[in-house]
């Protein structure tokens, strides 16, 4: 079976399998800033006996960017579920969201979950968590850079070989001309997904770099571009809602080119089943946050590393179209997917 076939399924059931065996607890979740905020201190039923944790989760979030709601739901899911006090707080500046992990070895959490965006602004905060002897696992961003940070364990998507999935897709769909749109400069995994659409499309890739905190800056970048380049047949995005925006420019250039993504919500199903756009490629954000957070249960009272601590548990890349989009809408209408 070809990798374009294996990722039409739904992504790898990892070793971490025994976490995914216990009853799920269902929660809400709000967008994420700079302040920490915690959560989950209701008793729920289903909720592990052991003594309460306090574990916290530092994301790369930006305003406004509704993805890290449902990798938070998923955290909190697993917080609930583990007697777990779950600290969230983010801050897309690198430097800032060092700082937040700081704080959090400050507050004496039995455990951290952090994304590398930009690895190398995390280093010294990572080596600090672990001088303080508190466990740290990434999640999400940092695949190719967790183990020499000296992180346990990693939850995530391989984005190199989502990229090339991607592109192998756009080769079956006939297109010659794409566009990259990356949102925020310098972040690894970004570049990482264009980079991977560009070794297996057969096709010609240019990038284009927008800010993705100026939404209407977004759109009217694309739309200038399409205007500029008429041969572009697909923009290609790096997340649902740049997506959703970069389908309003293409109708504002009275562009011919289709629209495919990275990423997934209950807006890009919508978007799938009316055929604005294509396809999305989904990481499967909840899992990452339940697993990230689970893992720290599991290895304070059972000594588990998923994945042997040698080893990613892989998320993704699955893909989400016309053909399997009505299951999956489900599923992201609550949030989950």
């Amino acid at each position: 079976m070809d990798r374009s076939s294996r990722s039409r399924r739904i992504a790898p059931v990892v070793a971490a399998a025994a976490a995914a065996a216990l009853v799920l607890a269902g929660c809400s979740s709000s967008s994420g800033g700079k302040d920490s905020e915690e959560g989950g201190t209701d008793a729920s039923a289903g909720k592990a006996t052991t003594p309460r944790m306090k574990v916290a989760l530092v994301t790369h979030q930006a305003p406004g960017d509704t993805f890290w709601d449902i990798v938070r739901k998923g955290a909190q899911a697993a917080a609930d579920k583990d007697n777990i006090e779950l600290i969230y707080s983010a801050d897309p500046n690198a430097g800032n969201q060092a700082t937040l992990v700081e704080n959090a070895i400050a507050q004496k959490v039995d455990g951290i979950a952090i994304t590398l965006a930009k690895p190398d602004a995390m280093k010294d905060a990572v080596a600090k968590a672990t001088a303080a002897g508190i466990p740290v696992v990434g999640l999400n961003s940092g695949l190719s850079d967790w183990k020499t940070l000296g992180l346990q364990q990693f939850f995530g998507q391989d984005e190199t070989v989502a990229g090339e999935a991607f592109g192998k897709k756009l080769n079956e769909l006939g297109s010659k001309k794409a566009v990259c749109v990356i949102q925020e400069q310098g972040n690894v995994g970004l570049t990482q997904r264009c980079d991977g659409v560009k070794k297996t499309f057969t096709g010609t890739v240019e990038i284009l770099n927008v800010n993705g905190t100026d939404m209407p800056s977004v759109k009217s970048t694309i739309t200038a571009k399409l205007n500029q380049d008429k041969a572009i047949d697909y923009v290609v995005t790096l997340g649902a809602s740049y997506a959703l925006t970069a389908v309003q420019s293409v109708s504002d250039a009275g562009s011919k080119a289709k629209v495919a993504t990275f990423d997934l919500n209950k807006e890009m199903t919508d978007a799938i089943t009316k055929g604005d756009v294509q396809f999305a490629v989904d990481q499967q954000p909840y899992l990452q946050g339940y697993l990230a957070v689970d893992s720290m249960w599991l290895f304070k009272n059972n000594g588990n590393y998923s994945g042997g601590g040698e080893q990613p548990v892989l998320t993704g890349p699955a893909f989400v179209d016309k053909s399997n989009v009505k299951e999956i809408a489900a599923f992201a209408a609550k949030g989950t997917r």
